[in-house]
């Protein structure tokens, strides 16, 4: 499924040392409130923009890497900004071949658009979502 979006797009880390490109299409955009996207983004949920990685061109230091173990077993690895520690995108071992940014870290997220919310057995009680998107308790199949 591919969304609307600025072509090509561009973002990075808050004092701009990693900086990324995407000359390519925007796959699935969605909101994720597992706890550990909480915890990786200090907030309520992890506002995501898949794209595949022959579409992203990056530059700058290489970022830091988290690497933690989703629930169904495979890595999540996590890169941030070693100068400033923002996070700037993840990539999925469940997924071959895309990254997911993360839509603060868009220089224009006014056009993050997301799809559903995933994860929602986790989702915070101040955490107010939009009715009208669907949601899954985890990973939809």
């Amino acid at each position: 499924m591919s969304v609307d979006h600025p072509s090509p797009f561009s973002g990075g880390c808050a004092c701009g040392a990693v900086r990324y490109t995407c000359a390519g299409k925007v796959l699935y955009m969605g909101n994720c409130h597992c706890r550990d996207c909480q915890r990786a983004t200090g907030s309520a949920y992890f506002p995501a923009v898949l794209v595949k990685k022959g579409d992203l061109s990056t530059s700058g230091p290489e970022p830091k890497w988290f690497e933690t173990t989703a629930d169904r077993g495979h890595p999540m690895r996590r890169a941030f900004c070693p100068e400033c520690g923002s996070p700037v995108y993840l990539e999925n071992g469940a997924s071959d071949g895309v990254r997911v940014l993360y839509a603060g870290s868009l220089d224009d997220p006014s056009w993050y658009r997301p799809t559903r919310d995933i994860y929602v057995a986790s989702a915070q009680p101040w955490d107010l979502m939009d009715p009208k998107r669907p949601k899954y308790a985890g990973m939809p199949s």
